[in-house]
């Protein structure tokens, strides 16, 4: 059955839901083997709701939100996914919420906490320009043979580069001065 489900997946890969004109699938596996992208991951399947109960603390995820029974699944399957294409992967950071850094241990094996990556879900506006701005200028310079990963919230994405993406879902962004292109999807779940 896990077999059958990346097989699945792989073809769903091969058809992303957008990607640029003159930006085949197949170039945007070749581009991520390359290194120096970034994989723009929002947080796999959560259990229904928004944002988080009243009286949540980042420190005891039992408080939070967490990742559904499909949700690992499919962080999991986004991982091997990742390795079956033979995509290195430099650091990952992820939102100290607990869905992201399942999200991004579950699938990369590791996350290192990001504060800039923290969900701005109710922020006022130059809190998300400042958070934006700060995360813009950490890309500026990826990591050469290696693709950053960032694991983070639909809110988050959308002010970043302005796309909205389901739960799992991942972009490839490429940086360029003083803002993030968007290459193309990589990966819907489900």
């Amino acid at each position: 059955m896990q077999r059958r489900r990346l097989l699945m997946l792989g073809l769903a890969c091969a058809l992303p839901a957008r990607v640029p004109a003159g930006v085949p699938s197949a170039e945007l596996w070749q581009r991520l083997q390359g290194g120096g992208l970034v994989l723009l991951v929002r947080h796999a399947a959560t259990d229904p709701g928004i944002g988080d109960p009243p009286g949540f603390a980042l420190a005891q995820c039992r408080t939070q939100r967490n990742l559904s029974a499909s949700g690992r699944r499919d962080a999991e399957a986004l991982g091997a996914l990742v390795r079956a294409h033979g995509v290195p992967v430099g650091p990952v950071w992820s939102s100290r919420w607990c869905r992201c850094l399942d999200t991004a241990r579950l699938a990369f094996g590791r996350a290192e906490p990001e504060p800039l990556l923290d969900s701005l879900f109710q922020q006022d506006a130059g809190r998300v320009r400042a958070a934006t701005a700060a995360l813009r200028a950490r890309l500026a310079a990826p990591p050469a043979g290696a693709n950053t990963v960032l694991v983070t919230h639909d809110i988050n994405i959308r002010a970043l580069v302005d796309e909205s993406v389901a739960s799992g879902e991942v972009l490839v962004l490429r940086p360029a001065p003083g803002r993030l292109e968007v290459l193309g999807r990589l990966w819907r779940p489900g």
